[in-house]
């Protein structure tokens, strides 16, 4: 099994409660965009455990990208990992498959579901490969957006943003369920990307079904 220690290069503060790592990239470490790994800490008592987080950067970047929400409240891998600094180590392993993208259509995220659609994102925009995909973001208020500025170069009229718990200008403020898909969705029959909290995509992947949206044709993060 593959296990590699790699030194934090850059720690960078993307909300509120989410940093950028960075990391030092082992020679003929590859992974396709939506791939992701396991990290484990290099500290006492952590080693043996494993969490998975979707690479954000390019395969071509000459680092590793990860970006990782942290929840101080619970003492775990995400709560260590924030308190982490450059040049601290870390492990990380196997490269494996989470979302594949299989050609253009609706990308469904809630909160920190985003990750595993960055990359993606991120070379369909350099490829130009971008045009008849879309967004639909959903966050609890503006400040947790995560690359908010930058979602919104990529996606230009194609993204839509919607907070639950904050009214503001020019945010939707709904939920996203089978009635808001309906109105938003033109073509039942394109891909579905779907990734955030167990229920929303529960709740989503029900939703998609009733409106018609074919089972192999909807993609979850495995």
């Amino acid at each position: 099994m593959e296990s590699h220690a790699v030194k934090i290069i850059e720690i960078l503060d993307v909300t509120h409660d989410v940093k950028c790592f960075r990391l030092e990239k082992p020679t003929g470490y590859n992974f396709i965009p939506g791939q992701a790994t396991e990290i484990s800490l290099s500290i006492p008592g952590w080693e043996e455990e494993r969490r998975p987080f979707t690479f954000t950067a390019l395969n071509e970047a000459p680092y590793l990208e990860f970006t990782i929400k942290g929840y101080p409240d619970q003492d775990g891998v995400t709560k260590r990992l924030h308190e982490l600094k450059p040049g601290d180590t870390i492990n990380i392993h196997d490269v494996w498959g989470a979302i594949s993208y299989k050609g253009p259509g609706y990308f469904i995220a809630g909160g920190a579901g985003i990750t595993p659609f960055i990359a993606i994102l991120r070379q369909l925009y350099k490829d130009q490969k971008i045009t008849d995909n879309y967004l639909f973001f959903s966050n609890k208020t503006a400040a947790d957006i995560i690359y908010e500025s930058e979602l919104n170069q990529i996606l230009g009229k194609n993204i839509r943003h919607t907070l639950t718990k904050e009214k503001k200008d020019g945010f939707d403020n709904r939920k996203i369920d089978a009635s808001y898909l309906k109105e938003q969705i033109k073509d039942f029959n394109k891909h579905f990307y779907v990734c955030g909290p167990d229920q929303m995509v529960k709740d989503i992947s029900a939703a998609l079904e009733e409106l018609g949206a074919q089972t192999d044709a909807v993609v979850f993060e495995k």
